[in-house]
């Protein structure tokens, strides 16, 4: 895989430059970005904002250096690249990038935001004191599984079939299917497990999936990327989606429940500046979202011929009118 596979620009979207391109005084300090594809840009400007608001501004505090791949298994070599180009912390974004950071990142700081267990994973002793060489922000997405499906019950009060869509070897799938396994005994549902790699093999799945009348979408980085291409697939396929984060319903899914991302990165945002003030990531608590947020796509409810209940839609933190 060649360089420029990998490494991107971001450009207009976010404004960042790759470092090797912004001033190279002694106190400009290099922040390595990790994850597959380009983060949602209102992410991206949270974490900006956050460190500007502990008085680090891009060009003249910090630099970024981006290490984006097209997919899950390209990572582990841009994460060698941001090694070799001795970035002074590393944010891994999201679930394919924790682990390939913990392994490959040596002696450079990790501040992760992503949706797993963290102790489980063996990221960290405990969220208090993490100990080691990663800190972050985690969702502990896999726990809320069962009220993602009781929220599709509630839109769909027949639905008997919907699908739980995953990542191939997402580190967290036994605990997602645990809970839709939960979800099943007590909803009277059935789930199917649909395990793919990428948005294409999304569509492969479906074409062959029998019965299923929604889908369930786990948080994941590859997701996210192809925000736009799993909503369309689901419009194709006539059928209601329930996401982890906003972003994908503003990209045309139809509904969401789970924590605002944008404050999961102004909080990394926070980990980043105290590691960059020299505290060890080991010493600095892992923290959690504060509140969780319900976004509902009405156009999308209407392309599907679906009327929202209204107890949802006074529940919901955002509608997309």
């Amino acid at each position: 895989m060649k360089r420029r596979d990998f490494l991107a620009l971001l450009g207009g979207a976010t404004g960042w430059a790759l470092g090797a391109e912004a001033p190279q005084a002694d106190t400009i300090k290099r922040v390595g970005l990790l994850r597959v594809g380009p983060a949602p840009k209102e992410w991206i400007e949270s974490f900006r904002q956050g460190l500007r608001d502990h008085g680090l501004v891009e060009g003249q505090g910090y630099s970024v250096e981006l290490g984006l791949a097209d997919r899950a298994a390209q990572i582990p070599e841009v994460l060698a690249q941001l090694v070799r180009r001795k970035v002074d912390v590393i944010v891994a974004s999201g679930v394919p990038s924790v682990l390939p950071a913990r392994d490959g990142a040596g002696t450079i700081p990790v501040v992760f935001i992503f949706s797993g267990d963290p102790v489980a994973m063996r990221l960290a002793a405990s969220l208090a004191r993490p100990g080691g060489n990663l800190t972050g922000v985690t969702v502990m997405d896999s726990a809320v599984t069962a009220k993602r499906f009781q929220l599709l019950k509630e839109l769909l009060p027949g639905l008997s079939v919907a699908a739980l869509v995953l990542r191939t070897q997402g580190p967290e799938n036994t605990r997602y299917i645990e809970e839709a396994r939960r979800a099943e005994r007590d909803l009277g549902l059935q789930v199917q497990v649909l395990t793919v790699r990428d948005a294409d093999d999304l569509a492969r799945a479906l074409d062959t999936a029998k019965n299923v009348r929604a889908l369930v979408v786990v948080g994941d980085a590859q997701f996210t990327t192809a925000r736009a291409r799993i909503a369309e697939l689901a419009l194709k396929h006539r059928l209601p989606t329930m996401f982890t984060h906003g972003a994908m319903v503003e990209a045309g899914g139809l509904m969401s429940y789970g924590p605002d991302y944008r404050e999961l990165y102004r909080q990394a945002a926070d980990h980043v500046h105290k590691i960059l003030q020299g505290a060890k990531p080991g010493d600095i608590p892992i923290e959690q979202p504060t509140r969780f947020e319900q976004v509902i796509n009405v156009r999308t409810a209407k392309a599907l011929g679906l009327t929202i209940p209204s107890i949802l839609l006074m529940n919901a933190t955002h509608v997309i009118e």
